[in-house]
């Protein structure tokens, strides 16, 4: 492809293109992976946007129940020096 005729901001926005259509495929790989090996009792399924770092993920983090912070605290009590 000849660049000469296209301005440096098209050359540029052809490059971040291409940078999320490789990751458009990366991620559906990664999540097929995923879905693949998690334990369906403890995990929910994960799709391609959780591992796309152009788009944004859901949040599927672990849910903040009481016994979860008290798990919390006691780490946050060893992080502290004596």
């Amino acid at each position: 492809m000849d660049p000469g005729p296209l301005t440096l901001r098209e050359l540029a926005a052809m490059a971040e293109a291409k940078r999320r259509e490789a990751w458009d495929h990366t991620s559906t790989v990664l999540a097929m992976i995923f879905n693949a090996n998690r334990d369906p009792k403890r995990q929910t399924p994960a799709g391609p946007a959780d591992f796309h770092p152009y788009r944004k993920a859901t949040n599927r983090g672990i849910p903040l129940k009481a016994a979860n912070i008290g798990i919390l605290k006691a780490f946050a009590k060893k992080g502290r020096g004596p």
